[in-house]
């Protein structure tokens, strides 16, 4: 296979879900209502869902309880995959 032909395929998906709520302390990760936590989406690699997750982040920064994170999903569907491990 040429060089060419390798850098025409596409890059591996690494799935990653950006989900967010209102938390009910500040030093944890619980959830104060799970029926309001927002799935904001799933992207195909840490680069995407980071734009995503910052967007939310910035939108809601007048809530000091809300967070939004970033979940490898990749990590979860395939944890012995040597990716499972990056991004």
């Amino acid at each position: 296979m040429s060089r060419q032909a390798l850098s025409d395929q596409p890059a591996k998906q690494l799935l990653h879900l950006v989900i967010g709520g209102e938390l009910t302390d500040l030093s944890g990760t619980e959830f104060k209502d799970l029926d309001k936590v927002e799935m904001v989406g799933v992207y195909p690699n840490y680069a995407t869902a980071y734009v995503a997750w910052k967007a939310k982040a910035q939108q809601t920064v007048d809530n000091a309880h809300m967070r939004y994170f970033i979940v490898h999903l990749h990590r979860l569907l395939d944890p012995d995959h040597p990716a499972a491990n990056k991004g």
